[in-house]
């Protein structure tokens, strides 16, 4: 006659115990593999759409240069096609000293969630690059590249310098950053009145998230074009150190 085993004790506890464990570590392991995709992969494919929105650029400017306009902050920049800036494509690179010797990024046309996967964004409706009124621009502060994480360390006096194949533009930035909510649209009217500016000018705004990881409130500058030379004339002295 057979023997019958011995019941096992809180079966069903042990299940759901198990069970419990296994979804807690299926969880943890996706909450992982989101948070390498949001720090690292979204960074690679970002560095990957902005080095071909700046080929496309220089590809562009090499087949149908723009000419270059008088030298000096007055100058006015003479446009390579009629009509505005096409949406979701690349028109300028920009360059920030302040946060790194190899920080470059594309600016595109618009601030659509897929245009700002591949570079800066440039608000449609502000000032065209170096032309009075105010030229804008936002950008992520994390994640698809980090092109604004340092954005706090930015400093009156920092130059932004932007070319459009043509020319090279410097502005000049006249504060620390300006912490607002996103209903604040007056940051990028022609004339910015809570930068100081109080009349028209060639101005430049840029914007990005904040917090860090968070998009509550956005962080602000603002800068005043300084200089104008032509590309051919070499790199601008703000470039050179």
């Amino acid at each position: 006659m057979a023997v019958r085993g011995r019941p096992v004790r809180g079966g069903p506890v042990r299940l759901v115990v198990r069970t419990f464990s296994e979804l807690c570590l299926t969880v943890g392991t996706l909450i992982v593999l989101f948070v390498a995709y949001v720090m690292f992969w979204t960074g690679v494919k970002a560095a990957e759409a902005s080095d071909g929105q700046i080929d496309r650029l220089q590809d562009t400017w090499a087949r149908s240069p723009l000419a270059a306009p008088a030298p000096g902050p007055e100058a006015e920049t003479a446009p390579r096609a009629p009509g505005a800036y096409e949406p979701g494509r690349p028109f300028a690179v920009m360059y920030v000293p302040r946060l790194g010797r190899d920080w470059d990024w594309p600016v595109l046309e618009g601030t659509g969630t897929k245009t700002l996967q591949k570079g800066l964004g440039h608000y449609a409706g502000t000032a065209r690059l170096g032309e009075t009124g105010n030229f804008s621009v936002a950008g992520h502060r994390r994640t698809y590249g980090d092109p604004f994480k340092d954005f706090p360390r930015l400093r009156p006096g920092d130059a932004v310098v932007l070319t459009d194949g043509a020319t090279w533009f410097t502005y000049r930035i006249v504060n620390k950053p300006y912490r607002t909510v996103p209903g604040d649209i007056g940051v990028i009217d022609d004339v910015p009145r809570k930068a100081g500016f109080d009349g028209p000018g060639r101005y430049l705004t840029l914007t990005t998230c904040e917090p860090e990881w968070g998009s509550s409130h956005r962080l602000i500058v603002w800068a005043h074009l300084d200089a104008t030379q032509p590309v051919a004339d070499g790199r601008p002295r703000a470039l050179s150190g």
